[in-house]
């Protein structure tokens, strides 16, 4: 073993193939005087005591742990592109129990497309802690359902939005629609997925004229609706703000999906609208109460609701503001050590809005089997771990829980359940009986009423007691 000195880190390489090489490849030649390699660690028993470069395979996976200890190593370098959940996820968990640093390489095109292959590095996130596998789709359904249409996104400058294009346009439609408010989010959705087929839209869903024309101008087969205000402390100081742009956006959209007879239009929902306690979630049911409603009607429109949690790498998700709090040396904020949220990643909800689309019963609520509930502060510490640092380095404090926030947020309310799966990890949630007359009696006549007055019949409306009357 070469006599490295003992400043510089020490690192492992999971995976003596040719992407391990090129990893050791970019850490010889581009770093050599702040890494050194310890050796490499592969499952192919025919490399075991085998030498690359000067620079043994020390084992298979199952000595990581014990190797981690021996050596002092400081970083695991995941360098298999194909590596099953179940491996990775032993190795990170191997990590943060050492308090080690994980890396993971992408794979040998970024490789390929990167002069600086260390920089292609990417560190381990949350999404890799999840616990459970992405959800599969039916990609021949999606395909007869999709090729060859108009298909609209509204919100499509947004996390979710702009990932439905992105998938919505390996499907082939004829012409994909891409409707936001904001014109930077629509100009960065066209520069990151250049296609013919996109037509930019700028427009507000508030604006009923302005939608018609839209829907005139193109007339799509197919809606999905993004467009929302999610950010829940903002929405408690403006509730008139949620109100229009949450449930009388909705309202136009779902009213100009069935003038203009729409094949389908799905709305994007949240856990939030579940028991709502904020304006977020309030505004956020009663835009599912009025699809249900349009459902009722006698409408050749299929319309869905597709509801899940929190969604990790979206703009204001905890992830992002952890990663930059732990870059300036701390402290990381939790509102509460107890609080818990659903998770999953921005692929995996625009599948499975495009997933409901396909399976979509008219006046359905589809829920992703998301697994158990985290802790905010198991994900906080677990980044910090996997950043390198331990405890003491970069400390958690709690600050409180914000204006209209739950400690534990629910996917359906247990009058909402049934059991059985339409799909692998899909539900589907029971309808729960509303006031539709006095909800559309609010929808006209909210512009007479003052704050405290929307409020009351926002409450009222979303209340179990009233839904159940």
């Amino acid at each position: 073993m070469k006599n490295i000195p003992s400043t510089r880190k020490k690192i492992l390489i999971v995976g003596a193939g040719e992407l391990g090489m090129n990893v050791l490849a970019s850490f010889v030649k581009d770093y050599p005087e702040e890494y050194t390699l310890t050796g490499f660690l592969d499952d192919d028993r025919t490399k075991w005591d085998a030498v690359f470069h000067g620079y043994p395979v020390l084992g298979g996976l199952e000595t990581l742990d014990e190797l981690i200890r021996q050596w002092d190593i400081q970083m695991v370098v995941i360098a298999i592109s194909d590596m099953d959940v179940e491996k990775r996820e032993r190795i990170i968990q191997t990590g943060m129990a050492r308090k080690v640093m994980v890396k993971s390489i992408p794979g040998i095109r970024e490789l390929i497309t990167q002069n600086d292959s260390f920089k292609a590095l990417e560190e381990v996130t949350m999404q890799e802690l999840l616990g459970r596998s992405q959800v599969k789709l039916d990609e021949a359904l999606l395909t007869s359902q999709i090729t060859g249409k108009t298909v609209l996104v509204t919100g499509a400058g947004g996390s979710i939005g702009s990932e439905l294009c992105k998938q919505l346009l390996k499907l082939a439609p004829k012409k994909l629609i891409a409707l936001g408010h904001g014109e930077n989010s629509i100009y960065q959705l066209l520069m990151d997925r250049e296609s013919e087929h996109i037509e930019p839209v700028i427009a507000d869903v508030q604006d009923y004229d302005e939608l018609q024309a839209v829907f005139a101008k193109y007339e799509p087969d197919i809606v999905y609706h993004a467009a929302a205000h999610k950010h829940v402390p903002l929405m408690e100081r403006s509730l008139r703000s949620a109100f229009k742009n949450n449930f009388i956006g909705t309202k136009n959209v779902a009213d100009m999906a069935e003038a203009f007879q729409v094949e389908t239009c799905v709305m994007v929902s949240t856990d939030k609208a579940v028991n709502p306690v904020n304006n977020m979630g309030r505004t956020k049911r009663l835009a599912e109460m009025y699809i249900q409603t349009m459902a009722t009607r006698a409408t050749s429109c299929n319309f869905s609701v597709v509801r899940f949690g929190n969604v990790l790498g979206s703009r204001g998700s905890v992830i992002p503001l952890f990663k930059k709090q732990i870059k300036a040396g701390g402290p990381v904020t939790v509102t509460h050590c107890e609080m818990t949220r659903y998770f999953m990643t921005i692929p995996e909800a625009a599948s499975l809005v495009l997933q409901a689309g396909s399976l979509a019963k008219s006046g359905d609520i589809y829920v992703l089997d998301m697994g158990e509930s985290i802790k905010i502060m198991d994900l906080a510490q677990n980044l910090i771990t996997l950043s390198g640092y331990s405890l003491e380095d970069i400390p958690i404090v709690e600050a409180g829980i914000r204006p209209g926030e739950k400690l534990h947020e629910e996917l359906l309310d247990a009058d909402e359940i049934y059991q059985e799966q339409i799909s692998e990890k899909i539900h589907v949630g029971k309808t729960i009986p509303f006031d539709m007359k006095e909800l559309i009696r609010l929808s006209e006549e909210y512009r007479q009423l003052t704050e405290s007055e929307l409020l009351e019949a926002v409450c009222g409306l979303t209340s179990k007691q009233i839904q159940r009357a």
